[in-house]
């Protein structure tokens, strides 16, 4: 019993040194304010993540630059974290294919606990370490991959196990935490770590934590989706059009892209089975499908760089 209640006073220690965990002064009377000041107080707390993430730009540079080139390598870009941090890589993860039209794999997102842990809570997961490791060994890890650990905390052991064993394969590591100086951001070849201060709820982490992990995940696949070729201008030219909504996108596109009307939007797109970015080539340039195919093949995917060799 003594071990159990010493192991818990020594997490209580290290919990009271990070930054996520502290009280906030200027939420202390929340339990007494009207809903409006409720909802005012979160809003202006919310107000300062953007510029946390503002400060670390340079890091998520690093992580985007070496994500490009994992890509070009044939490597992916894999999540790994725990709770609300696991959830949002697998939501991140699972936005790529139909966005940018990338295969599934190609962005992993782990979290502790499997599948079952999306829905609800899964008591013990995130504290073993092998557990991480073990995820990562089930996926073929390998050094031609990188891996981002997410952990509000930094501290995570499932994170921390997942780490040591992606850089002993010689990945690339990168650490998304919210206080500086943590175990993972240690232990990573890049640290993130956008200090949001604490929380309006002490420990809820899914409020301004969670917020600035979910910007800066969609930075980092955003730009490095970008980076590869998945956009023309401004506009997601690589979308799978696979539901009626992204269809109807995918028209606007098309449209938007070459100042075409909707009937020869579709009619292009009927030519290249619904292939956006390259109904946007043939519209262009006038080259036919196979032509076009073919130019957009030796610009390596890059639209832009297949419409000025057509023209």
């Amino acid at each position: 019993m003594s071990i159990a209640f010493d192991g818990q006073r020594a997490l209580m220690s290290e919990l009271d040194l990070l930054v996520s965990e502290g009280r906030n002064p200027g939420t202390m009377g929340i339990d007494m304010m009207s809903t409006r000041e409720i909802l005012t107080t979160i809003n202006n707390e919310d107000a300062s993540v953007a510029h946390a993430v503002q400060e670390v730009i340079p890091q998520i540079e690093r992580a985007v630059d070496a994500t490009v080139t994992a890509f070009g390598q044939g490597g992916r870009l894999i999540y790994l974290g725990a709770g609300t941090s696991g959830r949002l890589g697998v939501l991140d993860a699972s936005e790529c294919p139909p966005t940018f039209g990338v295969p599934y794999g190609m962005v992993v997102g782990l979290i502790a606990g499997g599948p079952d842990a999306l829905m609800r809570a899964t008591e013990g997961a995130e504290d073993r370490a092998e557990d991480g490791a073990a995820d990562l060994t089930a996926i073929d890890l390998t050094a031609r991959d990188v891996v981002v650990g997410i952990a509000v905390s930094g501290r995570t052991p499932y994170v921390i196990g997942g780490l040591n064993h992606a850089h002993a394969v010689g990945a690339v590591t990168v650490a998304l935490s919210c206080n500086p100086g943590s175990t993972i951001a240690q232990i990573a070849d890049i640290a993130i770590s956008p200090v949001v201060g604490p929380e309006a709820l002490t420990g809820s982490t899914r409020l301004k934590s969670g917020t600035a992990q979910k910007l800066v995940l969609n930075m980092l696949t955003t730009a490095s989706m970008i980076r590869i070729g998945k956009t023309y201008q401004n506009l997601m030219v690589d979308l799978n059009a696979s539901n009626k909504k992204l269809l109807a996108r995918a028209v606007r596109i098309v449209m938007q892209a070459t100042d075409c009307s909707a009937p020869e939007a579709e009619a292009v797109l009927g030519k290249t089975h619904n292939d956006v970015k390259l109904a946007i080539l043939v519209q262009l340039t006038g080259l036919d499908v196979g032509a076009a195919g073919a130019s957009l093949k030796s610009a390596g995917g890059f639209l832009r760089r297949a419409i000025e060799g057509g023209t």
